[in-house]
């Protein structure tokens, strides 16, 4: 009954978005209804039919609000870019996820979380790749680390999910923790190098729900990339993606800044 109702919703969205009929409000609706019942569901078989409904939403909603390279900012580093906007919408060769230790994605209905926007937007057989990425693992992901995935429905053509660590609220990131921040950049970097990629997009990894402060995570993350590209010479092109004030805040006082003497 469940995937009934949401092939029904969608094939009412992709009406209204095509113009039938209904407003941007319906739209709206509709879309947190079916996202929310999506973020719930568990990984498991997809109809065919549904699959093909969600296609057609998600290819018709890509094209609409795709960026490229074209639409991120130069910085004083010639191979480090700022994007300011979703991460869901870059065409690039791989974006970073922050992902939890089971790493399926974010099963709360319209949570904020990038882990939920990435799997929503990428469509419901990415939780099935993460499933059975995980069965064949079995247990928790670690802290540090990453795994691949495609991207689905996304611009994007891979997924690197990683496990940040948590800060609790109120404490300042230990050693540890930085270092453990420091390799899940340093898992991605390696990585896109071994699959030879030339771009990878990076959300702000930990700096949500796990807590680790937005300033101190920006400069670890600056320092690191720009270490890694110094040290490995490798031609990647690195674009963090700046979704909130803060964000932006941090990273440009980090990136755009003239040079310390």
């Amino acid at each position: 009954m469940r995937k009934e109702r949401e092939c029904q919703l969608i094939k009412q969205m992709i009406g209204f978005l095509g113009g039938e009929e209904g407003s941007s409000e319906d739209r709206d609706e509709l879309l947190i209804i079916w996202r929310g019942l999506v973020n719930r569901r568990p990984a498991g078989l997809l109809s065919e039919e549904y699959l093909a409904c969600e296609k057609e939403f998600l290819t018709d909603y890509h094209q609409k609000h795709q960026r490229s390279l074209a639409d991120c900012e130069k910085t004083l580093h010639p191979n480090i870019l700022l994007y300011y906007g979703d991460i869901c919408h870059l065409q690039v060769d791989a974006i970073v996820n922050a992902a939890n230790s089971e790493l399926l994605g974010c099963f709360l209905p319209n949570h904020g979380c990038i882990d939920n926007a990435i799997h929503f937007y990428a469509g419901a057989e990415l939780r099935n790749a993460c499933a059975e990425l995980m069965k064949k693992q079995g247990h928790k992901e670690p802290v540090g680390q990453v795994k691949v995935t495609k991207g689905y429905a996304l611009p994007t053509q891979l997924i690197f999910h990683t496990v940040g660590p948590r800060i609790p609220e109120g404490k300042s990131p230990s050693p540890i923790r930085e270092n453990l921040l420091r390799q899940c950049y340093l898992a991605c970097l390696n990585r896109a190098r071994e699959e030879g990629l030339a771009t990878l997009a990076f959300c702000a990894i930990s700096t949500g729900e796990f807590g680790y402060p937005k300033k101190e995570a920006a400069a670890l993350a600056v320092q690191t990339v720009d270490d890694w590209l110094s040290e490995t010479a490798y031609p990647l092109t690195v674009i963090f993606t700046l979704y909130t004030e803060e964000d932006a805040i941090y990273y440009e006082k980090e990136l755009r800044e003239e040079e310390k003497s």
